[in-house]
């Protein structure tokens, strides 16, 4: 394969994901690594919990930690809405609610439309970000689902301790 046959093929790779909304940002996750998304359901707080911890939810039997992705992500906490969801991944085999705003949609992308965050981000430490995509008439953000549930596992693990 020529090189430029390499790189066109390496930059039409489809990326699904799914998007949702923090105010009036939209974010994305891979779909990959959604197990199920929810309509908020009431949260059983656990004290001394960190603040991005909600607490936990009975999830068809399966009790699973919840987590603000406002609060993680240094947005500022809001009431919950009519539509507020809960976006359940999985990680490593756990399974973790996220609390957003709103689910947009599934979205299907050209990876070659993602660019590297900028080094300075306001609102959302860029840890956290795997880059940007540029849509039409707007601009996602894709979070770094892995390194954001790496760090609650630990907090979540010390709790246990």
């Amino acid at each position: 394969m020529s090189e430029k046959n390499e790189k066109d093929s390496a930059e039409s790779v489809i990326l699904q994901l799914v998007t949702f909304k923090l105010g009036k940002e939209e974010f994305g996750f891979d779909i990959f690594k959604v197990k199920e998304i929810n309509k908020m359901m009431e949260i059983t707080q656990i004290p001394n919990l960190q603040k991005s911890i909600k607490g936990i939810v009975n999830l068809r039997g399966s009790i699973i930690p919840v987590i603000s992705l406002r609060e993680k992500l240094n947005f500022p906490e809001i009431e919950n809405t009519s539509h507020t969801r809960i976006i359940v991944v999985e990680h490593f085999n756990k399974s973790i609610g996220f609390i957003v705003d709103e689910v947009s949609e599934v979205l299907r992308i050209e990876s070659s439309t993602i660019e590297q965050p900028p080094e300075m981000t306001t609102n959302v430490d860029s840890d956290y970000i795997t880059g940007v995509a540029k849509l039409e008439n707007r601009l996602l953000i894709l979070l770094a689902l892995d390194k954001i549930l790496i760090q609650e596992n630990k907090k979540l693990e010390a709790l246990k301790n």
